[in-house]
């Protein structure tokens, strides 16, 4: 057990030791230039807390290529895309290179429909297409933005129809959410409706060889996984409309996996690329194939992560006090400098002021012990108090 011998108490020698000056407050001049700094002062420096705390939170992002190992994950399409054909016209199905059998991926909706938009779905087509275009040609100045902002705008939907033409539909609108293996494959819209095999499937369009097949259509979704911040699809808002019968169009998509773990949100998606072509199909010419529409698509090998590279909290406090000192005595010494300026101005222009203003000074500070005051400091007072 420690014991203290001194005279004075431990605590009296903890205030000795205490390093940070305490200005007793009647050795405080308190100005209107002081006050008027001081405001300034806290703003600014609840403003610069404001900036590095928003810094912090909102640090850098990382994009980090790394082999793709998770090999059981499932692969969800969204899809909702309109075809110039009656939906009795039509089938949609999806193979991939496992041969599984397309009742284990789900089931589009046929809803028949009318290819002529209303004014108010046109313009939002039109916005949902501008919108996707602009982002896609200028990903490379505003990436940042639309990881940590997000484009929610892009994937908004057309309105529902509200006025119905007075004919028969002319168009099919195919739509719904298929989960598949992640593997190639293949998704295609052609004529006639599939009949399924043990090992595919084949499309009885035996009837429909002598008429004319559109095959102009409208791409309002086609993405893969969930949505993301950042992430652009290139087809959404995609148009295609031809006078000419039999026409192929193909779609090669190859699709990334992306994981994304940021402040706010945490997901595994995928975003893609593709190529497309688009040919007439006619045997008496030589061009053979199938009319349709194909999307054909492949998983990459690499998988990109995108995470935000936060900075030291340690690092950031001490970097926080720094501008707060740092500010603090700047303007301390700005606010010494124009105190001195005015008093000096003050002298030469107008003394009488200055006079009045250091006999208030003098009125409003507090009476003095009398014990604790000599006339002459070089002699040393003995004062002994009786108990």
């Amino acid at each position: 057990m420690l014991r203290y011998r001194g005279k004075k108490k431990v605590i009296d020698r903890v205030k000795e030791l205490d390093a940070f000056p305490k200005v007793p407050e009647e050795y405080v001049d308190s100005t209107s230039v002081g006050g008027t700094f001081s405001v300034i002062t806290f703003f600014i420096i609840m403003w610069l807390i404001y900036s590095e705390v928003s810094y912090y939170l909102d640090s850098n992002l990382v994009f980090k290529f790394m082999p793709d190992t998770d090999m059981d994950e499932k692969l969800r399409i969204n899809i909702d895309v309109t075809v110039a054909m009656p939906c009795s016209n039509i089938g949609a199905d999806i193979l991939d290179s496992t041969s599984q059998s397309v009742f284990g991926f789900g089931e589009l909706q046929e809803e028949d429909t009318w290819f002529e938009l209303t004014q108010e779905q046109q313009d939002a087509f039109d916005a949902l297409k501008y919108i996707n275009s602009y982002l896609s040609e200028e990903y490379h100045s505003i990436w940042q933005l639309l990881w940590k902002k997000g484009h929610g705008s892009v994937r908004a939907t057309i309105p529902p129809r509200k006025t119905k033409p007075n004919r028969r539909p002319d168009a099919c609108r195919l739509h719904g959410v298929l989960t598949l293996n992640k593997v190639a494959g293949n998704f295609h819209v052609t004529a006639g409706k599939s009949l399924h095999l043990p090992r595919g499937h084949i499309h009885l369009n035996m009837l429909f060889d002598d008429t004319a097949q559109n095959f102009s259509h409208r791409i309002n979704r086609l993405s893969f996984g969930s949505p993301a911040n950042g992430i652009i699809y290139p087809l959404e808002g995609d148009q295609k409309i031809t006078t000419e019968e039999n026409m192929l169009y193909q779609y090669f998509i190859e699709v990334v996996p992306t994981d994304v773990d940021t402040t706010f949100e945490s997901i595994k998606t995928f975003q893609y690329s593709v190529k497309e072509l688009e040919r007439p199909i006619s045997h008496m010419k030589g061009s053979h194939g199938v009319p349709g529409i194909f999307f054909k698509y492949d998983m990459g090998a690499l998988k990109i992560k995108v995470y935000q590279e936060k900075e030291n909290l340690i690092k950031f406090i001490l970097r926080l006090f720094s501008i707060i000192g740092g500010i603090y005595v700047i303007v301390s010494f700005v606010n010494t400098i124009v105190l001195g300026v005015r008093n000096a101005f003050l002298k030469k222009a107008a003394p009488n002021i200055l006079a009045q203003k250091k006999a208030f000074d003098v009125k409003r500070q507090p009476e003095t012990n009398p014990l604790l005051v000599t006339t002459d400091l070089s002699v040393p007072i003995d004062l002994k108090l009786k108990e």
